[in-house]
């Protein structure tokens, strides 16, 4: 039988000791380069001496389905065709939330191990992904949100409230319970951004979350696992001076410019989750009621302060990579610090519960943290220097790349 498993151009060998891959939701480098100096971070810290520390990019929406399923496939959405959270259909014109793994056009690179005799397990915070990551998956997958009662006992605890940094940490539990008990060769664990949302660099609730995630990490070291670590997207401030939510409404500021049902304004953040950002991101796809207006509707869109891109379909796919068919008329990107949202109507914030709004899905969420626990290899060494990483290329490095 082949050491190696084939999938989109990218041969991957079979794990020579356990892999432990984390997918830390909405770690923005800042907390590390915050973090790292005030020893937060002593574990994931010593992997820039004694293994590799560094940034990658991810894909853009900077949203959790499409980097998640990014990761798991090892290549863009224009491959595997999950290009949000949520996308709207056009035949139908319904809403569709993006976790059913018939809309995915990739197999994982978790099946193909699988299928190559590899013990694999996924485990995720959201149940959104769950059905995306265990596509066609011979192995464990679960989330700790709906975690049952074998899931508790393989724990040691009850299953977490959505809304909590224990959320996540359960993952990491779970994962070392199955590593621990000799259950799983290759495990891909993916985490929530509820902290992240929350509490900015530097906060005490976050060095608290971040420590936590340290510790597990240097349990799996011991365990010895390689470890990669690497995020969905980034985090960012989008609150004016006054604490208030920086937001543009879209669908609103269009509507009333050029008429009432002009636009409609998808947001592809949305998902269960709302309470962390009331489906308020930095990427929203426009459709246009009469395409002779789109120019217009561009142009007007991309005058708006705190826009920072606009780009028609064609465009928008070329540069970010993303599935054609499954694009708006065009897109709209806000700055680092400005949420675009569609009617103000649809968007409702009160759980953010006196916090700013802190949220993602534009180019200025795309760095995040891509972390290995051992040295690279010279060929590996010269690919980080040599060429822009990305956060889906974490899988190649920790099975192909380290000594």
């Amino acid at each position: 039988m082949s050491e190696r498993v084939k999938l989109n151009g990218r041969e991957y060998r079979k794990p020579q000791q356990p892999t432990v891959i984390i997918c830390v939701d909405g770690c923005d480098p800042e907390y590390l380069e915050r973090g790292i100096p005030e020893d937060v971070f002593p574990t994931i810290g010593s992997f820039r001496r004694y293994g590799y520390l560094g940034v990658a990019d991810a894909v853009v929406p900077t949203f959790t389905n499409p980097n998640n399923v990014s990761i798991v496939t090892g290549a863009p959405p224009a491959v595997h065709g999950i290009a949000g959270n949520y996308y709207l259909d056009r035949e139908s014109g319904q809403e569709i939330m993006m976790t059913d793994e018939s809309q995915m056009r990739s197999e994982t690179i978790l099946a193909r191990m699988a299928q190559a005799g590899i013990q694999v397990a996924t485990v995720t915070a959201k149940d959104k992904l769950r059905k995306l990551l265990g596509r066609n998956l011979e192995g464990i997958c679960f989330s700790s949100e709906c975690a049952d009662t074998k899931v508790e006992a393989l724990v040691g605890r009850g299953r977490p409230d959505m809304y909590s940094a224990d959320l996540s940490l359960f993952v990491l539990d779970a994962g070392i319970a199955l590593l621990e008990r000799g259950m799983a060769q290759l495990l891909y664990l993916s985490l929530s951004d509820y902290v992240q949302h929350a509490h900015a660099p530097g906060a005490p609730e976050a060095d608290a979350f971040n420590r936590a995630i340290d510790d597990r990490v240097r349990r799996f070291v011991e365990l010895g696992a390689v470890v990669g670590l690497v995020a969905d997207h980034g985090m960012n401030d989008k609150a004016l001076p006054d604490g208030q939510p920086n937001v543009i409404f879209l669908e609103d500021e269009l509507n009333r410019r050029f008429g009432s049902g002009t636009v409609r304004v998808i947001c592809p953040i949305t998902d269960p989750f709302v309470r962390h950002h009331g489906a308020l991101g930095s990427f929203v796809r426009v459709y246009a009621q009469n395409a002779a207006q789109i120019p217009a509707l561009m142009a007007a869109s991309e005058e708006m302060p705190g826009v920072d891109l606009v780009l028609d379909a064609a465009n928008a796919a070329q540069r970010f990579e993303l599935p054609l068919d499954r694009e708006g008329d065009f897109i709209v990107l806000g700055d680092a610090n400005t949420a675009i949202g569609a009617a103000k109507g649809e968007h409702d914030l009160s759980g953010l519960a006196g916090h700013r709004l802190r949220s993602h899905g534009g180019v200025g969420e795309q760095r995040v943290p891509f972390i290995l626990s051992r040295p690279l290899t010279p060929e590996y060494r010269d690919i980080a220097a040599a060429r822009r990483l990305r956060n889906y290329d974490i899988f190649d490095f920790a099975l192909n790349g380290v000594g």
